[in-house]
């Protein structure tokens, strides 16, 4: 039940930040393209909180639905930073990547470019955006490669 309300949480957490979203092909899996994710993350000491498997979630309570992962992520020191800027920037960090399969069988990967943080908070002139949207840009094309 706690597992069921968890996911179905994230899922609304999702829908509520569906605008302006990065969307990436990637040729690999959607495993492989998670596990190169984290790889890529770990090399460059990006912390990864939590995966999240909705398929395997949604077979919890006895129903199905496309390969979709959910990877949590961050980096205390620059997360830290965009805080003391504005609390309220709380609520979408860590940053999240999405890798799913659509209904054509294409695996994408998804996400909140970091720089639209700026317009949803008191974020203006923050540096730290901008060299996250970098990274994000670089593992997510790397990861799908």
């Amino acid at each position: 039940m706690k597992l069921r309300v968890l996911v179905l949480s994230l899922f609304a957490v999702i829908a509520l930040s569906a605008g302006n979203l990065t969307i990436k092909n990637s040729v690999n899996s959607v495993d492989k393209t998670v596990a190169k994710l984290q790889k890529i993350m770990e090399a460059k000491g990006i912390t990864v909180f939590a995966t999240i498997d909705y398929r395997k979630g949604a077979k919890s309570v006895g129903s199905d639905m496309t390969d979709a992962k959910l990877i949590i992520f961050g980096n205390p020191k620059l997360g830290t930073r965009i805080m003391q800027r504005d609390m309220k920037a709380a609520i979408d960090l860590p940053m999240k990547i999405l890798v799913y399969k659509d209904f054509n069988g294409k695996t994408k990967i998804e996400y909140k470019d970091p720089v639209n943080l700026e317009k949803e908070y008191n974020l203006q002139g923050c540096g730290v955006l901008s060299k996250l949207s970098k990274v994000m840009n670089k593992i997510s094309t790397k990861a799908g490669m």
